[in-house]
């Protein structure tokens, strides 16, 4: 599939689709069984149920977030999917604050086209503050 971009920018709809659609499991299916999710050089969510509860956490904090695809970026058997994250932190202890966060995560892809490990990167600072402060 990486080679691919038509394919490629149809899956990363989807992936995209699935961060929106409040089902935390839809974003792990776009994993490979033993996939492997890192957010910020953080430990790494490994395994779809792993991946699953990352997706979640997310959610649960924001549970009007909408992700939506900046672009795309295929480098042979790798691609770099860009995003925009908002969403307004009303989630279980949240602070009330709407945030807008942009961040990219590094694909690469198993045998079956499935995503076999992400590396995900966005302004960690720049989140905080807007936890605290909103946009």
């Amino acid at each position: 599939m990486p080679t691919d971009p038509a394919r490629l920018r149809e899956f990363a709809a989807r992936f995209t689709a699935a961060w929106c659609s409040e089902d935390p499991a839809a974003v792990a299916e776009f994993y490979s069984p033993d996939g492997s999710l890192t957010i910020n050089d953080g430990p790494p969510s490994v395994g779809r149920k792993a991946i699953t509860e990352a997706a979640r956490a997310f959610m649960t904090a924001f549970p009007d977030m909408t992700v939506v695809m900046d672009g795309l970026v295929v480098r042979g058997e790798e691609a770099q999917y860009h995003w925009t994250l908002t969403g307004t932190n009303t989630g279980p202890g949240g602070t009330g604050h709407r945030v807008c966060i942009s961040g990219f995560e590094e694909w690469r892809f198993d045998h079956t086209g499935l995503i076999a490990s992400s590396r995900g990167h966005f302004d960690a600072a720049e989140y905080g503050r807007q936890l605290r402060e909103g946009v």
